[in-house]
């Protein structure tokens, strides 16, 4: 893995950006870290990037408050990744659809489902490359991601046997049911019950399509962005009893 110069510490978080091929990313750790940690891999929503406000305030919080690593990067088409074209296009031709009063959620889904297949691959090659630093290591692993996180974390969390635990939601079983059946670890999932952007009994399908023994339901009212402010705190709690 390729380090850019560009690194800081502050209030005991020390951030790393870096490069690996042509996927950019940000690692957060503790400050003098020395030894191996649980590690939590944080997927960004639809136009986000990986330095997104929200995502560096939940990272932040798990360092200090965990010791854990943290990482994240740009998917295609977002952040410091070029534009990349066939991604473009599709999701033009989508916004007009919907635009014109086509059903958003299959679109959305379908187009989720084209995008994992380079993210999964591509994540994977990130954790390979994170936990062999000494300062992290090959500890145990979570995964956050809601909205686009989800649609590309289903498949992700499915196929990569590091993840313990997982945190997903605002996302519907459209594309991702048959992903979500190879599901095993514990997950806490988030529906907002008057989410515009996936029908609630599409995302109530996705969660019952989790093959987890152990699954918990976060549902509360309000749109796709309106996550209530102590959600976070769950989501620290949670990782602590499956990560350590």
């Amino acid at each position: 893995m390729r380090l850019h110069h560009s690194e800081t510490a502050s209030d005991g978080v020390r951030e790393q950006l870096f490069t690996l091929g042509e996927i950019p990313g940000v690692l957060w750790t503790p400050v003098g870290a020395v030894g191996t940690r649980p590690l939590v891999l944080l997927g960004h929503g639809g136009g986000r990037h990986k330095k997104d406000p929200d995502l560096v305030t939940r990272a932040r919080r798990l360092v200090t408050e965990r010791g854990y690593a943290v990482v994240a990067v740009d998917v295609p088409g977002h952040g410091d990744r070029p534009v990349d074209e066939e991604y473009d296009r599709i999701a033009t031709g989508n916004q007009a659809r919907i635009a014109a009063g086509e059903e958003p959620a299959p679109l959305i889904a379908g187009f989720q489902a084209l995008v994992a297949r380079r993210t999964v691959p591509e994540w994977r090659a990130v954790l390979d490359a994170v936990q062999a630093l000494g300062h992290v290591g090959a500890g145990p692993v979570g995964y956050w991601g809601v909205s686009l996180g989800c649609g590309l974390g289903v498949p992700f969390v499915a196929d990569e046997p590091r993840v313990r635990a997982a945190v997903l939601g605002l996302g519907g079983a459209s594309a991702s049911a048959s992903a979500a059946a190879r599901i095993t670890v514990p997950v806490e999932f988030w529906v907002q019950w008057d989410d515009e952007r996936v029908p609630r009994a599409h995302g109530l399908a996705l969660f019952d399509a989790l093959a987890s023994a152990e699954k918990a339901l976060h549902a509360h009212p309000g749109g796709h962005g309106e996550i209530p402010v102590h959600e976070p705190d769950d989501t620290l709690r949670f990782f602590a009893r499956h990560l350590g």
